[in-house]
């Protein structure tokens, strides 16, 4: 099953979760924070929105930081992705 967003939302599916901290120490499962770092799956294709045109500056592949809250998470075919707004995307990571 394909997604396709519509209008200036994107798809991300989170990046894992780091299973040690920089010290070496191991995190159990619910120590662990989930992450904010996300691979892009789907862009939509912008456009004027509520009278403002909006174009996409991110495209599938991107590597991305985003707002801890943003997006509603969804469940498709055992694969978690979160849908969002462009505008919550804060950072591509290079």
């Amino acid at each position: 099953m394909n997604i396709r967003p519509l209008g200036d939302r994107v798809v991300i599916k989170r990046l894992e979760a780091e299973e040690k901290t920089k010290s070496g120490i191991v995190l159990t499962g619910s120590a662990k924070e989930r992450p904010q770092e996300a691979e892009v799956v789907a862009v939509g294709p912008g456009g004027v929105i509520d009278g403002k045109e909006i174009r996409m500056e991110v495209k599938v592949g991107d590597k991305v930081l985003f707002s801890k809250y943003a997006g509603t998470e969804v469940k498709i075919d055992n694969d978690e992705f979160v849908i969002l707004k462009q505008e919550d995307i804060l950072a591509v990571v290079e």
